[in-house]
């Protein structure tokens, strides 16, 4: 036993990391090439090893070797042999089914191994697209190159694609040193470690795969950098037209294209670009659902030579059907978190391409980077009469908004906002009902789904200037909104327990800033909504976060 390593390996292949010894750093560098940061409080970060995160590994072109030499460095003890075979086992299933190029109409798809290829025929779902070829071969028709990965990737076996990516119609486009609103700007060493990881050298060019990033790291700075690098027309993917503005206002801010290089493609304008940016929602637009997507020709009519997913956790899974169509085009995934609530990451991973970079929440905000946020948890009872509903309500949901509705969690907004008089507020709910009376007790703006595009950016543009230091948003804010002086979030509701909500409403308020930020989460104790919220409180922890929890009298 060294007691100068760092790590714990065990045999449910979770790792424990000392993050107080002196190799803790050079330790989290090495491990996030094969292992998933899961959680990372004060003393201990855990690392987990899973079948996807050995891909990842292996499409980076580490080894058995790598991957071992690497534990055997780090850890205190002795390293369980069933995590060995796991790593083993799952490096040979990557590099047994790989697909090159054939001719014009098939793609080649060779086999390593009788016991991979048996279970590849005894599948009905694979054999009804593949054409035996060879002894060790098939052929795949070239339009159902993603398809054919989708369906391998259920099966347990990734596709080692190599098959070369096309490069697109070329754009001249570069990064400016000052930005159109007169500030200095040049990338901060993550985010140019991030795209260097997604493209790789010169030599051995990558060009799929996800960068994953906190919320206010800068990701739309990365995505920016990946198109100044390839200078190619580029389709960017956003969840809603706020998502949409904002690229464009960050592209033209940040690089010398003119405005009329860009094109937006949504439920209101129809304008292709050499840079067009639409909503996920316009690609999956049908008028019934035997109709065919309208839109989906956008994908693929036009020579795109780069596909930016923005919070490409929040892919559709419709999605994924056009996604498998342009695997020929260089794809980068942009997100705080590849979880998914249909635990869909392994069809990211295989369509999208394996995770390139990450780096910590808590690193970031160490850097100062990412502001530093506090969380806190108020727990207040139910009024008496909501208490008299709770108990006779039927069913789980019920009695979960009953208590998320709780009409004394009113009185703690009230407090909340004295206490930070003078602040950027974001006050956040789930249902709409909450919200009309938050509006209506309080007179502060509200934005939720039946808000218009312009008045939604009027009011986010009233809130950044400082017109309006206060807005009552629903979970239309989640995402990809860029609010860089909100300090303080009120959370009177969510999404039961999700994690992926709780990532992005703390991301609102992650911008950098003078003062410390405050995640507030206002919870109905002794019912539904305090078991949810626990699972939240864990998220947060395993985040790094400091959880404070207040049980005030009412």
């Amino acid at each position: 036993m060294n007691q100068d390593k760092p790590l714990f390996v065990q045999s449910d292949k979770t790792m424990l990391l000392d993050v107080h010894s002196p190799r803790a750093e050079e330790a989290r560098v090495r491990l996030s090439q094969f292992a998933e940061l899961v959680k990372s409080p004060e003393h201990m970060h855990t690392y987990q090893v899973s079948n996807i995160s050995i891909w990842n590994a292996a499409a980076m072109g580490k080894s058995y070797e790598d991957i071992i030499s690497t534990l055997e460095d780090l850890s205190r003890f002795e390293i369980p042999q069933s995590l060995l075979f796991f790593i083993k086992d799952n490096l040979d299933r990557f590099g047994a089914i790989k697909l090159t190029p054939y001719d014009n109409d098939y793609h080649l798809l060779t086999v390593k191994g009788s016991l991979f290829k048996a279970q590849i025929i005894s599948s009905k779902t694979l054999m009804a697209i593949l054409q035996p070829f060879s002894e060790d071969s098939f052929l795949v028709p070239w339009y159902k190159r993603g398809e054919i990965k989708i369906q391998l990737i259920k099966l347990g076996f990734p596709t080692d694609d190599l098959i070369p990516l096309k490069k697109g119609e070329k754009l001249e486009i570069n990064e400016r040193d000052v930005t159109l609103s007169k500030k200095s700007f040049s990338l901060r060493p993550y985010q140019r470690e991030a795209v260097q990881a997604f493209l790789g050298s010169r030599e051995n060019e990558k060009g799929y795969g996800n960068i994953i990033l906190p919320c206010g790291s800068g990701k739309t700075v990365v995505g920016i950098h990946a198109m100044c690098e390839l200078k190619t027309h580029t389709l960017i993917l956003c969840p809603n037209v706020t998502s949409v503005h904002q690229w464009k206002r960050e592209i033209l801010d940040k690089t010398d294209i003119t405005e009329d290089m860009i094109g937006e493609y949504s439920g209101e304008l129809k304008e292709v670009k050499p840079i067009t940016i639409a909503t996920y929602q316009i690609l999956i637009y049908r008028t019934t659902e035997s109709d065919e997507y309208k839109h989906f020709s956008l994908m693929t009519d036009h020579p795109w030579g780069l596909v930016i997913y923005d919070e490409v956790h929040m892919l559709p899974a419709t999605c994924f059907k056009v996604t498998a169509e342009i695997q020929s085009m260089y794809r980068l995934g942009l997100t705080a978190t590849l979880v998914r609530e249909d635990h869909r990451e392994a069809e990211v991973f295989s369509l999208v391409g394996p995770k390139r970079y990450d780096t910590p929440w808590s690193v970031l905000e160490r850097q100062g980077f990412i502001a530093k946020a506090y969380c806190h948890e108020i727990r207040i009872p139910l009024s008496e009469e909501a208490a008299v509903e709770y108990a006779t309500a039927k069913g789980a949901a019920g009695r979960y908004r009953i208590a998320a509705e709780n009409p004394l969690k009113e009185k703690v907004v009230e407090e909340l906002l004295n206490k930070h008089e003078g602040d950027r507020i974001l006050i956040i709910a789930q249902y709409l009902d909450q919200l009309e009376k938050i509006k209506k007790r309080f007179g502060f703006p509200m934005i939720t789904g039946s808000t218009g595009n312009k008045k939604r950016d009027e009011l986010y543009d009233a809130f950044r200037s400082g017109k309006e230091n206060v807005l009552i948003v629903s979970k239309v804010a989640n995402y990809a909104i860029d609010l860089p002086d909100a300090s303080v979030a009120i959370q009177l509701s969510g999404s039961f327990g999700s994690r992926q909500e709780e990532a992005q409403r703390l991301g609102r308020i992650l911008r950098p800033k003078e003062k410390d930020s405050h995640f507030y989460t206002i919870v109905t104790k002794f019912t539904s909504e305090e078991d949810f919220a626990q699972n939240r409180q864990k998220f947060l922890a395993e985040q790094g976060y400091s959880y404070e929890i207040e049980s005030p009298d009412m």
